[in-house]
């Protein structure tokens, strides 16, 4: 079983800073027909609802930015955004940790594992994406308290799905794990979103100024071009932040609760869904 090594997936000990990020990259990877076609259709949601809401605030593309005298419409406009963007990980999150979970015993998901609803929890994933959404929507309004929260609920999906809590109990569950550590698992997570948040922010305004410095781009279609620009960086950077989300989940368990060692003693045969299981 390739439970260690440069080309396991999670290796079972607690990792580095950079081998969670190469462990993220290389889970979107193994899952990139499964997870980015699912976020290319959020994304695409998620920019044709924060569209009129652009328009109430006066922004234009590519980067959408506050216009003077419209200061509360572009606030709104942020916390909605940062609202969806939680709420998209999320649910990326539901096949994401799953995909991490085997990962960890050395085997890749499959397409059909990954799709099957017969034990994924997808009903409980959308309640808790709606209450993760209102609560990060309410943070984001008091700007920075946000960051705590987009912190601390990073490992609500892994949580519901991997650890097999109530679903009442995986936003605490995950808020704890956070913190653990001296709250490790939360400072990678907004890392982990501010390197994504560059390079969303570069590919989302060089396309679109690339193709205006060729002359490509029709004024009477320049916003939903920028959307589908948008649209097609996020697809790529939601999935990836889930991964993330996912395997620093189960490093923190293996670093705080000894999973990694709980796996080793498993007797031959056990399910992987008990293996994994949160202690009640």
């Amino acid at each position: 079983m390739p439970d260690a090594g440069p080309i396991a997936v999670l290796p079972r000990r607690p990792l580095t800073v950079g081998e969670l990020l190469d462990s993220a990259v290389l889970l979107l990877r193994g899952q990139a027909r499964v997870l980015i076609p699912v976020a290319l259709v959020l994304a695409v949601a998620e920019q044709l609802l924060l569209y009129p809401l652009r328009l109430a605030a006066g922004t234009t593309p590519p980067v959408w930015f506050l216009e003077f005298g419209r200061f509360g419409a572009y606030w709104l406009l942020l916390a909605v955004g940062a609202a969806i963007e939680a709420v998209i990980i999320l649910l990326l999150g539901n096949p994401a940790a799953r995909a991490a979970g085997a990962a960890l015993f050395g085997r890749a998901a499959g397409l059909r594992e990954l799709l099957r609803p017969a034990g994924a929890r997808w009903g409980a994933t959308a309640l808790l994406a709606a209450l993760v959404g209102a609560v990060m929507c309410g943070f984001a309004l008091f700007g920075p308290v946000w960051l705590v929260g987009f912190g601390l609920l990073g490992a609500v999906a892994p949580a519901l799905v991997v650890d097999r809590v109530h679903p009442l109990r995986a936003p605490l569950r995950a808020a704890v794990l956070a913190l653990r550590a001296g709250g490790r698992a939360t400072w990678i997570r907004l890392l982990g979103y501010l390197v994504w948040w560059i390079v969303r922010l570069g590919l989302g305004i060089g396309v679109y100024l690339g193709l205006d410095s060729f002359d490509l781009v029709d004024r009477a279609w320049a916003g939903w071009l920028s959307l589908a620009v948008w649209a097609g960086v996020n697809s790529v950077a939601y999935p990836a932040l889930a991964c993330l989300d996912a395997v620093l989940h189960l490093e923190t368990r293996m670093r705080t609760e000894g999973l990694d060692i709980r796996l080793s003693r498993a007797r031959a045969g056990a399910p992987e869904t008990v293996l994994l299981a949160a202690g009640r």
